[in-house]
C-alpha cells in the first residue's frame, strides 16, 4: 500500500483540529467500509449529516416494511385471498409510493445530481413509481365506468426491492447472472438443438406405430409434443411413464431414451451446472475485487480526514491519534462498550506509539466487523445471601457435578429416552404417568442450572438453550396440567392441546443436535452461511412474485378447488368441463391454480420441486391453450436451471469454506491481544455451540462459588460467522484478490471515490 504525501504546514495546521464535521464525513467512509455500501455522496457537511440519516437503521426498516406491505397488496387485490374494495388497495400502495419517492428525493440530496441521473437503478425507481401511479389512475377510472381494467403494473412491484439502496446484494447476484448468460445461452441452445433433433427422431420412429399413451392418447403424434414431453423427460419427471409405451412394442426402442437421457440429462444438465456456476463465479468474483478496493479507498479517505501531522523535526508519516480514533469509533458504533473499544484500540496501536498509522488505519472496518463477546463475571445471589452455605463443601461438589459434561450427556440419555415414549400411544395410563417424570426431570435440571449460573447469566439475551430449554419446559407443563384438567373433568374431545404437548415434547430433541460435535458443525455452518442463503431467497422471491403476477392473469378461475363438493362434479374436474377424466383432476389437482396469490407461490413451489410439473403444466393448458406450457417452461429454465444450479453451487463453495474455516489474521491478533491482557476465557469453559452462533453482544460469564465475588471483564471472540453477506464473498474469493493500493488515485475532486461498476452498488 503506498503512502500518502506528506501535506504542507498549512494543510497540517488546519487538521490538527478536528471539527464534528470531519468526525461526521468520517465516520460516514467508515460505516460505509464496514457495511460494503458504495455510495457516492457529496462530502459539504449538510449532505453528510443528511447521508447519516439516511443510513439510520430505523430508516432502513421502515423502507422494508413499506416494501413488504406494498408486495403484500396482492393478498387484498382481486384474485384475493381476502378482498378488499379497490380504493383500500389503492390507498395503501398510493402511501407507499410517497414513501419510495421520500426516499428517493432524500437519496438524490445526498449524493451529486450528475452521479443521481446517471444511477441506472434511481432511473428503475422513478419508472416504476411513475408507470405504477398511470396504473392505478387508468384502472381506477376503467373500474369506475364500469369496464374491465388490468392492474399490470403489479409486476413492477419486485424492481423496488431490487433498486433500493440497500438491495446491493440482490442487484449483484442478478447482475452476475446477467453477465454469465451469454455463456449459458451458448450451452442452453446447444442443449435444445439436441432436445429438437431426438425429437425429431421419437416423431419418425413412433408417430406411426399406432402407440398410445397410458391415457390413450396418441403416442408422439406431433412435433410440439415431441418435443415438450422430451424436454419434461430431461427432468425424469415422466420417466418411464414417456418411454413405457415404445419399451412395451420392442425392448430395442429402451435404447433411444436411455441414450436420450445419458447426453441430456447426466451430461447437458452437469455441463449446465459447471458453466453457470464458472460463469456467475466469475463475474462475482469481479464484483468483488472491486468491492475490496472501494472500502480500501474509503477507509483512505477516512484516515485522510482525520489524519495529524507528525510533530516538528519528527520524521514519519501522518497518523490518526488516539483520541480521533475513539471519537470515530463511538460515532460508529455508539454501542459498543468502552473495555471493547479499548481492546480495538490495543490491536491497532500494538506498538504503544498512541496513535495509528494508515496501514492500521485501514483495518479499521475489518476489526469493527468481529464479533467480540464481553463477558461479566458475577457473584451468585445465594453467595451473597448465604455465603457459608453456598461455598461449602457439599455446595461445590454439586456445583462441579452439573458443570460435569457427564450431566449434559445424562439429560441428552434423558432426551432421547422421552423421543422413545413419545412414540408409544399417548392413551396407555403408564406412558401418562412417564410424562410427568420427565418434565420433573427436566424442571431439575433448570433448577440445577440456576443454582450454578447466575440469573441474569443465565437468562442473558442471547443464551439460547437456557431460554429454549426454559420456554419448552415451563410452556409442556402448563399445556400438560390443562390437558389433564380438561380430561379430568370429562367430556373433553378436543386434541388441540395435546397437539401442542407433542410439538413441545419434539422441540425438545432439537438439544440432542448440539450435543454432537459433527452436528454442532454442521449446525453452525448453516448458521454462517444463512444470509448468502437469504440473498438467493430473496432472489427467489422476487422471480416467484412475477410469476405469480402474470399466472394469475393467465389462468385466474381457469381450476377451481371446492371443498364442500368432494366427490362430485366439481371435484371431478376442477371446476371445469374441460379437465373431465384428465389426468390434473384424477390426481386431486384442483387447489393448485392461480386464484390468489397464496395458492400461486404454491404451485411454483412445487414446479420448482419438478416432480409431476409436466401434469400441472398439461392440467392448465387443457383449460387455455397449449401455448400456456411455454409459461411453465420459461419457469423452469429461470428458477431451476439457472437459480437453483447458482444457489446450489454457491452453497457448496461457502459450505466447504466455512467447514474448514481458519481464523483470518485480525482474528488471531485480536485473540492474541486478548490472551496477551489476562483478559480469555477458556475454550473448554465456553466450548462452541449454537448458541456462540447466535451470541453478538455482552454476556455474563458463569461465577464460581469457590472464586472470589469480585466481578471481573472478560473477552471472547463470539463467533466465526461474518455480519454481512460481502465478508462472507470476500473471504471466498480472497486467494484471488490482489492485494491493492488503498491510496487516493481514484478519488473525485470533491474527497470521494467513483463508484467501481453500476452506479451505487
Amino acid at each position: 500500500m503506498t503512502s500518502t504525501s506528506r501535506p504542507d504546514a498549512r494543510a497540517c495546521a488546519e487538521q490538527d483540529v478536528k471539527s464534528q464535521e470531519d468526525l461526521e464525513l468520517a465516520s460516514a467512509y467508515v460505516s460505509d467500509a464496514q457495511y460494503n455500501r458504495n455510495v457516492f455522496f457529496d462530502t459539504s457537511p449538510r449532505a453528510v449529516r443528511l447521508y447519516l440519516l439516511y443510513n439510520r437503521r430505523l430508516a432502513q426498516v421502515l423502507l422494508y416494511f413499506f416494501i413488504l406491505l406494498d408486495l403484500s397488496l396482492a393478498l387484498w387485490e382481486e384474485p384475493a385471498v381476502v378482498p378488499l374494495p379497490p380504493w383500500a388497495t389503492m390507498l395503501a400502495e398510493l402511501l407507499c409510493l410517497h414513501v419510495f419517492a421520500l426516499r428517493l428525493v432524500h437519496y438524490a440530496k445526498v449524493i451529486p445530481q450528475d452521479k443521481f441521473w446517471k444511477d441506472p437503478k434511481n432511473i428503475c425507481m422513478i419508472a416504476v413509481l411513475v408507470l405504477t401511479l398511470v396504473d392505478m389512475i387508468v384502472y381506477g377510472a376503467l373500474h369506475a365506468a364500469g369496464c374491465y381494467a388490468l392492474r399490470w403494473s403489479r409486476v413492477l412491484r419486485p424492481l423496488l426491492l431490487v433498486n433500493v439502496t440497500e438491495g446491493r446484494q440482490l442487484r449483484r447476484a442478478i447482475r452476475s447472472i446477467r453477465n454469465a448468460l451469454p455463456q449459458i445461452l451458448t450451452v442452453f441452445l446447444l442443449f435444445i438443438f439436441s432436445i429438437l433433433i431426438f425429437s425429431l427422431m421419437a416423431l419418425k420412429l413412433f408417430s406411426k406405430r399406432g402407440l398410445k399413451t397410458s391415457e390413450g392418447a396418441a403416442y408422439f403424434s406431433n412435433y410440439a409434443d415431441a418435443v415438450f414431453d422430451l424436454y419434461v423427460l430431461v427432468t425424469t419427471a415422466n420417466s418411464p411413464d414417456v418411454m413405457m409405451p415404445a419399451y412395451d412394442a420392442s425392448s430395442a426402442f429402451a435404447l433411444f431414451f436411455i441414450v436420450y437421457i445419458l447426453v441430456n440429462t447426466f451430461i447437458f444438465m452437469s455441463v449446465f451446472l459447471a458453466v453457470v456456476f464458472n460463469n456467475y463465479k466469475k463475474y462475482l468474483k469481479e464484483e468483488v475485487r472491486l468491492l475490496v478496493r472501494a472500502k480500501r479507498h474509503k477507509m483512505a479517505r477516512a484516515f485522510a480526514v482525520l489524519q495529524e501531522c507528525p510533530e516538528d523535526g519528527d520524521a514519519g508519516e501522518p497518523r490518526v491519534s488516539r483520541a480521533s480514533w475513539s471519537r470515530l469509533v463511538r460515532s460508529v458504533q455508539p454501542d459498543m462498550g468502552r473495555a471493547h473499544t479499548e481492546l480495538l484500540w490495543s490491536v491497532s496501536d500494538h506498538q504503544n506509539r498512541g496513535a495509528v498509522d494508515k496501514t492500521a488505519f485501514v483495518q479499521l472496518a475489518d476489526l469493527l466487523n468481529i464479533q467480540v463477546m464481553t463477558l461479566k463475571s458475577r457473584p451468585h445471589p445465594l453467595g451473597r445471601l448465604c455465603p457459608a452455605f453456598y461455598r461449602s463443601a457439599p455446595s461445590r461438589l454439586l456445583c462441579r457435578l452439573v458443570r460435569h459434561r457427564a450431566f449434559a450427556v445424562a439429560y441428552d440419555v434423558i432426551i432421547m429416552i422421552n423421543a422413545v415414549f413419545i412414540g408409544l400411544d399417548e392413551d396407555k395410563p403408564s406412558v401418562g404417568y412417564s410424562e410427568w417424570a420427565f418434565l420433573a426431570l427436566y424442571l431439575l435440571e433448570i433448577l440445577l442450572k440456576l443454582y450454578v449460573t447466575e440469573p441474569r447469566s443465565f437468562f442473558a439475551a442471547h443464551c439460547f438453550w437456557n431460554w429454549f430449554d426454559t420456554i419448552i419446559v415451563v410452556c409442556a407443563l402448563v399445556a400438560t396440567v390443562i390437558n389433564s384438567a380438561l380430561q379430568s373433568s370429562g367430556g373433553y374431545t378436543s386434541r388441540q392441546i395435546l397437539d401442542i404437548v407433542f410439538i413441545l415434547r419434539v422441540l425438545r430433541l432439537i438439544r440432542v443436535v448440539d450435543s454432537i460435535k459433527r452436528f454442532r458443525t454442521i449446525m453452525n455452518t448453516l448458521i454462517r452461511i444463512g444470509p448468502a442463503i437469504l440473498t438467493f431467497g430473496q432472489l427467489i422471491l422476487v422471480v416467484y412474485y412475477v410469476f405469480a403476477v402474470v399466472g394469475m392473469e393467465l389462468f385466474k378461475g381457469k381450476v377451481k378447488f371446492e371443498e364442500d363438493a368432494a366427490g362430485g362434479p366439481a371435484a371431478a374436474d376442477c371446476g371445469n368441463p374441460l379437465l373431465r377424466g384428465s389426468a390434473f383432476a384424477r390426481l386431486g389437482y384442483c387447489k393448485n391454480n392461480f386464484n390468489n396469490v397464496l395458492n400461486a407461490f404454491v404451485l411454483l413451489v412445487q414446479l420448482t420441486v419438478v416432480n409431476q410439473w409436466h401434469v400441472l403444466s398439461s392440467g392448465f393448458s387443457a383449460v387455455t391453450h397449449k401455448s400456456a406450457r411455454i409459461y411453465f417452461v420459461l419457469f423452469h429454465i429461470t428458477v431451476v436451471i439457472i437459480i437453483i444450479n447458482i444457489f446450489v453451487a454457491f452453497v457448496l463453495e461457502a459450505f466447504f469454506l466455512e467447514y474448514t474455516l481458519d481464523k483470518s489474521n485480525l482474528h488471531s491478533e485480536l485473540e492474541k491481544k486478548i490472551e496477551e491482557l489476562q483478559l480469555g476465557v477458556a475454550q473448554e469453559a465456553l466450548e462452541d455451540n449454537l448458541v456462540n452462533a447466535e451470541e453478538t453482544s455482552d454476556q455474563e460469564q458463569p461465577a464460581d462459588p469457590s472464586e472470589s465475588v469480585e466481578p471481573k471483564l472478560m473477552f471472547k471472540i463470539a463467533s466465526k460467522r461474518y455480519r454481512t453477506v460481502d465478508a462472507l464473498l470476500q473471504r471466498l474469493f480472497e486467494a484471488d484478490l490482489e492485494q491493492e493500493d488503498g491510496g487516493d488515485d481514484a478519488h473525485d475532486a470533491n474527497g470521494n471515490f467513483a463508484n467501481p461498476s453500476f452506479g451505487s452498488a
